[in-house]
């Protein structure tokens, strides 16, 4: 990883963000479809369960607690059952001050989504979107105020929902301007000069396209379209977010950067604009500069959409996913959690076995390439579990690894017979193990199946667990001692 952003992640948790805006209950019905309704050509959802979280603003609070910052968050909530489900969801949060502001003339806003296979089947809003009363607005502008003064960067979420009206917007980012914090806006709606005086405008294509009245097609209409906004809406910057495109951010006063999405499968986009705007204004508030901010979120945003709901990213899962950059430009087979996941997920429904194996591999030499030659050979696709370099450390001593985790990471997923190259912290692998599940496990035979990490719990569903042959003659450690020698 890039020194200069990992001595940030300690930083990160020292971070204070304002988050302001509309905030709603995110409830996710979950089930199965087995048949059509008789009724009428829809799906019948048999439901299985239910579970909700912050939704809006709520979501970012979420984003900013699950990297270890201090999130304060001010927002509006009705006098009914989903505020008061809101109020004790968002008290969860570790290290949040939570202004909830109560309208008694308006409920909480609900987005309700039916889910099924993973794919949702329909969302349906419950919610209020007229302007707050003159008094309220003023009840919003003092704890905005407050939380601004105890903050190092703002962020507002915009989702048209009538707190951020326009004067309640100009009082926010005026303060926040004299005070020299930050102002990260998640825009909503044509009329983009609503944020002027604005940090960062967070639009993705198509509220780009929308609001400059041009076409967003390729990078450098995006780049005119940004340019556009900025000179005319007076904004400072704007990270126009393009799916599978990546991020383009253009910056008033310099040039414009692109980053390439992360290659994963996507499996839900739902929420990932708060991610990108929550890492982006919490590594602004722990001294990164902008354009590191956006390379932290962009590996943010590629972890959350391989995640099903609004979903969320932490210190470790981000932390992996920047060590995994570099080798990942040069193989697409080296897969973060997530990523992983959905890559077993696929070659399940494609009915394919799955093998796995792990180790250090910090010298490749024969035995190593023998050992993935066998394992190969009992599955359809292998794959290879690694240990962090801080992992190799604690079993083989302060002189290891020789070669640091990317770079055997990359060595690794040069190998033919590999198909999946990941990481592994922990002492064994086998919590990976107990989320892969893999048909056969297989492990050099100086060890017995006894004492194979994993092999009780392969076994206890019919996998296999294999010994392969070693190759004479090959270690390690006999390769360190000669090149020392």
């Amino acid at each position: 990883m890039d020194e200069f952003i990992d001595t940030h992640f300690d930083a990160l948790t020292h971070a204070r963000v304002a988050c302001i805006g509309d905030i709603m209950l995110d409830r996710f019905i979950h089930g199965s479809v087995e048949r059509i309704s008789p009724e009428a050509p829809i799906p019948v959802l048999r439901i299985g369960g239910e579970t909700v979280m912050l939704g809006g603003v709520g979501n970012v609070l979420r984003n900013i607690a699950s990297l270890g910052a201090r999130a304060h968050i001010v927002a509006v909530i009705g006098k009914d059952l989903p505020g008061e489900e809101i109020a004790r969801l968002a008290e969860r949060e570790a290290g949040a001050q939570i202004d909830l502001i109560t309208d008694t003339a308006r409920p909480t806003s609900v987005k309700c989504r039916y889910v099924a296979g993973g794919q949702q089947l329909l969302r349906t809003d419950a919610e209020d979107s007229s302007p707050l009363s003159p008094a309220l607005q003023d009840k919003v502008c003092r704890a905005a105020t407050a939380a601004i003064d105890a903050c190092d960067a703002v962020i507002l979420s915009d989702y048209g929902k009538g707190v951020l009206t326009s004067s309640v917007l100009a009082h926010i980012i005026a303060h926040a301007k004299a005070k020299g914090v930050p102002v990260l806006v998640d825009p909503v709606g044509r009329d983009y000069s609503r944020y002027e005086g604005a940090t960062l405008l967070t639009p993705n294509r198509k509220e780009l396209q929308d609001a400059s009245d041009m076409k967003t097609g390729g990078t450098a209409d995006i780049v005119a379209a940004a340019r556009a906004l900025i000179e005319g809406c007076g904004i400072g910057a704007v990270l126009a977010t393009r799916g599978p495109d990546g991020m383009t951010l253009v910056p008033g006063d310099s040039e414009p950067i692109t980053l390439a999405t992360m290659a994963r499968e996507v499996f839900d986009v739902s929420g990932a604009g708060d991610t990108v705007v929550a890492v982006t204004a919490a590594s602004l508030a722990s001294g990164l500069p902008l354009a590191r901010a956006i390379e932290l979120a962009n590996s943010a945003a590629g972890v959350v959409v391989g995640k099903v709901g609004t979903a969320t990213t932490d210190i470790h899962e981000l932390r992996e996913q920047m060590n995994l950059v570099a080798a990942r430009t040069q193989s697409t087979k080296v897969k973060a959690d997530s990523a992983l996941d959905g890559q077993v997920a696929q070659w399940r429904r494609q009915g394919l076995r799955i093998g796995f194996t792990n180790g250090c591999f910090d010298v490749v030499h024969p035995g190593h390439v023998s050992l993935m030659e066998q394992a190969a050979a009992t599955c359809d696709r292998l794959i290879v579990a690694l240990n962090t370099d801080a992992s190799v450390r604690k079993l083989k001593g302060p002189g290891r690894p020789v070669q640091d985790e990317n770079a055997r990471a990359r060595v690794i997923a040069s190998l033919a017979d590999v198909d999946a190259v990941t990481l592994f912290g922990e002492e064994t692998p086998e919590a990976l193990i107990r989320r892969i599940r893999p048909d056969t496990l297989i492990k050099g035979a100086d060890y017995s199946v006894e004492t194979v990490v994993g092999a009780t719990f392969v076994e206890s569903y019919g996998g296999a667990v294999v010994l392969a042959e070693l190759e004479p003659g090959h270690s390690t450690t006999a390769a360190i001692a000669r090149m020392a020698k």
